[in-house]
């Protein structure tokens, strides 16, 4: 059962070693690997990325409904993203762009279903901790880039509510069924999450 004590969370507890390892090496390794999945953006990089991603959620004891639900809400813009490279690029660049961020999206659902926000954020201070010196304020870029992993899952999680309620209803084809309830669920949850930024002193 995921960690529903904040309006961000999304974490899953466990004791495998992808929860155990530190927060700060899973964000560093997150964004070394997207620098290089992106700089890379061949056919061969996406597929060794997306298995890397797969192996960590074996790893995390996070069977494939937790993947699959990261990058269901995306299918739409990676159809049309996959449709636009085709376009002006060709296949092989189509799929080397798409399976790139569909890595990402993995990546980004793993570190943030097994690390918790508050470790997220604490690891992130103390990494930007030396840009205080040049005027930076680390706790709230730190907010910000843990608010920015949280969306994936977190868009994941209310889209998948939003699509079990269009089906109770007995609309599976109709997109408005699907898209209202999105919206409004999407709105509450940003409503919450102002709260509590704001009883935090973070509303600035």
């Amino acid at each position: 059962m995921a960690d529903r004590g904040t309006a961000l969370a999304v974490y899953v507890p466990g004791g495998s070693v992808i929860h155990r390892l530190p927060a700060g090496l899973k964000l560093l390794a997150l964004v070394a690997a997207g620098a290089a999945v992106l700089a890379l953006g061949s056919p061969l990089s996406a597929g060794i990325a997306v298995a890397v991603a797969a192996l960590g959620f074996a790893a995390a004891r996070l069977g494939p409904r937790y993947a699959w639900r990261g990058v269901r809400p995306t299918w739409i813009f990676l159809l049309g993203i996959f449709a636009f490279q085709w376009w002006t690029a060709d296949l092989s660049r189509a799929v080397g762009v798409v399976g790139s961020i569909v890595a990402l999206v993995l990546a980004a659902t793993l570190v943030s279903l097994t690390t918790r926000t508050t470790d997220m954020i604490d690891a992130i201070v103390w990494l930007l901790a030396p840009l205080r010196r040049v005027g930076m304020n680390p706790d709230r870029v730190a907010l910000q880039l843990a608010l920015g992993v949280r969306a994936v899952p977190l868009v994941a999680e209310l889209a998948e509510t939003a699509r079990q309620a269009q089906y109770a209803r007995g609309r599976r084809g109709s997109p408005r069924a699907f898209a209202v309830p999105l919206v409004v669920r999407a709105l509450r949850r940003a409503d919450a999450m102002s709260d509590a930024l704001h009883a935090r002193g973070l509303d600035d």
